[in-house]
């Protein structure tokens, strides 16, 4: 039988030059996104201070909206970045919950009991470590900076510089990380937000209900899900609470079932009347039972998560990580109490607090590290675990926007500890991987006999 197409349609008339295989795959994975993420980062503290530093900050704070009637939203482009586009991200990440507590590894309790109170212990420690450095003054409210992981550039390092075959060691990290976010967002919802407009919230728990009626409904189109998580935006956002917990709600509310059988069956039967007659009617029925075959949570994600791991983080990042590295910045961040609360909270708190309360619940017989994982990889994966990159430096924007010298000294805490939680994380893996193969056998001991002589081939 001939292999299809790589593609579906006719080749077009002039050959476009194709990504190197090996150029796709590295993008296809976690790996792609936090290079894209580092790039951005470090072009932000360029610019931040080079000769155009006005540029930077005229660009973020150069506004754009839209009118209708008598209805405007007018936003500079830093909270259209924070605001708007972080939805899509956070939209994501609940898509990513939704499917691992549908069909993935968040099912089993003893696969999560483990990362998830290793994620409890890389929450408490650090809060305790960042409020004993801070404790009476003003930037104490900032505590929820140090508490989160942040996922796109945990699982690139591990993929560019962790040990080899990390799978196993991926899954607990994974799993701790979508813990991690899910706190994260609870807190920020519960912390971080203004003061509420109790008439828009209303609104906002009307589309909520809506969408649940609409999943209990099975509607799977993607369409009145994303109209509706519009809405749901524009309703958060008036309401004072910050407007990417709209794209949380998107992500968990989207159904994320697998279909029936008999939906998946109905695909080439469709196809089949298509091949028959080519008509726009068939062409379309059988376009609508391929989607059906599919998860309404997979369709959207396959279509958001390139756009959120190469557009809306790094533009995260270039839009905060701007930080002005002058002598008497630097001079200040080094007696800052809290530059070294967060940077010390980071690595130290994560390192204690997920191997401390991971190894608890183990003991305790709670659950089990996956596969051949050891506690030396813990301690590791726990090290790494320290980049708080995205969420911190959101979680930061929150807490001392209005506190621009307290911003800069939290944002330098975030860099300077997640740059040494990545390259301490990445040695130690990298040493422990050679000492403790995650790619040994799964049974410990001699492989077993081999069987009697003679032997034979099947016949």
């Amino acid at each position: 039988m001939t292999a299809p197409p790589t593609t579906p349609g006719p080749a077009l008339r002039v050959r476009v030059p194709a990504l190197n295989p090996s150029v796709r795959r590295f993008l296809s994975t976690e790996a792609g996104s936090a290079v894209a993420l580092l790039a951005a980062t470090v072009l932000a503290l360029v610019w931040a201070n080079s000769a155009w530093a006005d540029a930077y900050e005229a660009l973020w704070e150069t506004t754009a909206g839209f009118h209708i009637g008598s209805m405007s939203l007018d936003l500079d482009l830093h909270h259209w970045v924070n605001d708007a586009a972080m939805a899509v991200f956070f939209a994501v990440v609940g898509l990513e919950i939704s499917r691992e507590a549908t069909s993935g590894e968040l099912r089993d309790r003893r696969t999560v009991a483990v990362p998830a109170l290793g994620a409890l212990g890389g929450l408490l420690v650090p809060v305790l470590i960042y409020l004993a450095f801070t404790a009476g003054t003003d930037a104490a409210h900032g505590w929820g900076v140090v508490m989160s992981t942040d996922t796109a550039f945990l699982v690139g390092v591990l993929a560019l510089f962790g040990p080899r075959c990390p799978d196993r060691l991926r899954l607990f990290l994974l799993t701790l990380a979508i813990v991690d976010d899910i706190r994260a967002i609870t807190v920020m919802a519960v912390f971080y937000s203004d003061d509420v407009d109790l008439a828009a919230l209303g609104v906002a728990a009307l589309v909520v209900v809506g969408m649940a009626v609409m999943r209990w409904l099975r509607v799977w189109q993607l369409t009145p899900y994303v109209l509706a998580g519009v809405a749901l935006w524009m309703a958060v956002q008036a309401s004072g609470v910050h407007a990417t917990l709209a794209g949380v709600l998107v992500g968990l509310l989207v159904p994320a079932t697998v279909p029936q059988r008999e939906q998946v069956e109905a695909v080439p039967v469709y196809a089949g009347d298509l091949v028959d007659d080519t008509t726009a009617e068939r062409e379309h029925l059988a376009e609508l039972a391929a989607r059906a075959a599919v998860p309404t949570s997979d369709r959207l994600q396959r279509i958001l998560h390139p756009w959120s791991a190469y557009l809306v983080v790094p533009l995260f990042g270039l839009a905060n990580a701007g930080v002005v590295l002058d002598a008497q910045t630097l001079s200040d961040a080094a007696g800052s109490r809290v530059t070294i609360g967060v940077a010390v909270a980071l690595v130290v708190g994560n390192a204690v607090g997920i191997t401390g309360a991971s190894t608890l619940a183990i003991r305790a017989g709670l659950g089990d590290l996956p596969g051949r994982v050891r506690y030396g990889h813990l301690l590791g994966g726990a090290v790494l675990a320290g980049i708080g990159f995205t969420i911190s430096l959101f979680i930061a924007q929150l807490a001392f926007g209005d506190q621009p010298d307290v911003l800069s000294e939290a944002k330098i805490g975030i860099l300077a500890g997640s740059l040494v939680a990545a390259v301490a994380g990445s040695v130690l893996l990298r040493w422990l991987g050679e000492k403790l193969p995650l790619c040994s056998p799964a049974t410990d001991g001699p492989p077993p006999a081999l069987p009697p002589l003679p032997w034979r081939a099947p016949e």
